[in-house]
């Protein structure tokens, strides 16, 4: 009781701070909006799947020649290039192109002649092997289907040939040219309406809903900026003890019957509480004030008692690392200095501002020694995937640990006297 005492006369004090109010509600709101917004537009352009570069020498080119090429073009996967011989060897050597197709002199002539003939695709050694793999695919499906077709010509032909001394009226029935002209349309109608489709698809994996599925940029900024502001709030717990000590008040704080750790406690209690309302008012104007302005709303997940928890452990933990912020500055101008350092760096480091996803990619497990990048994947679990409490223990387990340490580095290194 004696805590929470110390606590009524803190919050009271900032309900007299309007532009404390302001900062701590009002500003999120605005960055929610401003960022919502702006992520929401970088989302409806998606950039169309790039394909991957085939430098093509033709020294053919004949009529087969160019229509290799187009085949290959319109295969998907590849985007041909052409360039000489002498340009794409030296290119090649200086590691500026990672792999070269030369169709060879000729080739046009072998197929009519149903002579074999050999396509050559060279590829860098730093060549990414997957692209290598990819390409080799692609030019060995198509040189399969032209070779098939030119066999099935071949083969029309020659039963032509075989029918020269059949009957006029079975030579003009089964001419050699109605036949070869029959054959090429079938071949451009199965280009264009294939007898046999295939289509690949992912199926939803419920069992681990965070891996197969990446949440829209638009989405993680509620839960991101929710996260940022609400370690922000560390800073005033800091600054209020700082005051307490300055105006001497602290030292009459010390003389009541209180323990080190209750009096920190009671200290912990008004960011607290700031830290819970300031919360609620982010995720409800994520929820239900992004509709009205006309964004995508981000959801509350299906598990309230999960959320609640979890945004009870982010604001029990910004309370507690205000106390470890206030326990290493020895004046107000350092709590200033190592306030916007420290909170804004882990912010950062920790996908406040950059989704997790996004840093994961280049900074690998390193984001995960700041306490923001568990609130950040809590939230994003829960509100954005879908998960459950099963599904965020770690997380809950974790900022718990990060509470405890900033507590009793707190209680540890506080200058009471």
């Amino acid at each position: 009781m004696k805590a929470w005492s110390i606590a009524w006369k803190d919050i009271t004090i900032f309900l007299k701070d309007r532009g404390a109010i302001v900062y701590l509600f009002l500003l999120p709101l605005l960055f929610i909006v401003v960022m919502s917004g702006a992520l929401s537009a970088v989302g409806q352009s998606t950039p169309q799947p790039t394909r991957i570069a085939l430098p093509v020498v033709d020294l053919d080119g004949g009529e087969a020649a160019r229509s290799l090429v187009q085949a290959l073009d319109a295969a998907g996967g590849v985007r041909v290039e052409a360039y000489e011989q002498d340009v794409a060897v030296a290119l090649l050597r200086e590691g500026k192109l990672g792999r070269v197709l030369t169709i060879p002199s000729g080739f046009t002539a072998n197929l009519a002649a149903d002579r074999p003939s050999t396509l050559r695709l060279v590829n860098h050694p730093d060549a990414d092997p997957e692209k290598n793999e990819a390409v080799r695919v692609v030019v060995e499906g198509v040189a399969r289907d032209m070779a098939l077709q030119s066999q099935i010509l071949a083969s029309l032909r020659q039963m032509g040939e075989m029918l020269a001394d059949a009957p006029p009226e079975y030579q003009e029935a089964f001419s050699t040219e109605r036949a070869v002209a029959q054959a090429r349309s079938q071949f451009e109608a199965s280009a264009k309406r294939p007898l046999v489709e295939v289509r690949q698809c992912v199926p939803a994996i419920t069992s681990q809903p965070q891996e197969a599925t990446t949440p829209g940029l638009n989405l993680t900024a509620v839960p991101g900026l929710a996260v940022l502001f609400v370690f922000l709030t560390a800073q005033a717990t800091a600054y209020s003890i700082h005051e307490e000590k300055k105006i001497g008040s602290f030292r009459r704080l010390l003389a009541a019957p209180l323990s080190k750790a209750s009096l920190l406690l009671g200290k912990m209690l008004p960011n607290l509480v700031t830290a819970l309302l300031q919360m609620a008012a982010i995720l409800a104007f994520g929820a239900f004030g992004l509709r009205l302005l006309g964004l995508t709303p981000v959801s509350l997940g299906r598990d309230p008692l999960a959320l609640s928890l979890v945004v009870l452990l982010i604001a029990l933990c910004s309370s507690a690392l205000g106390l470890t912020i206030a326990a290493l500055a020895r004046t107000e101008g350092q709590v200033g200095g190592i306030s916007q350092v420290l909170l804004w760096v882990m912010a950062i480091l920790g996908g406040s501002i950059i989704p997790l996803f996004a840093l994961e990619m280049y900074l690998g497990p390193l984001p995960r020694i700041v306490p923001h990048y568990w609130a950040n994947r809590a939230l994003d679990n829960l509100m954005l995937r879908g998960l459950t409490l099963a599904g965020v223990g770690t997380e809950m387990i974790v900022l718990l640990g990060f509470t405890i340490l900033f507590f009793a580095i707190g209680l540890w290194r506080f200058e009471f006297d």
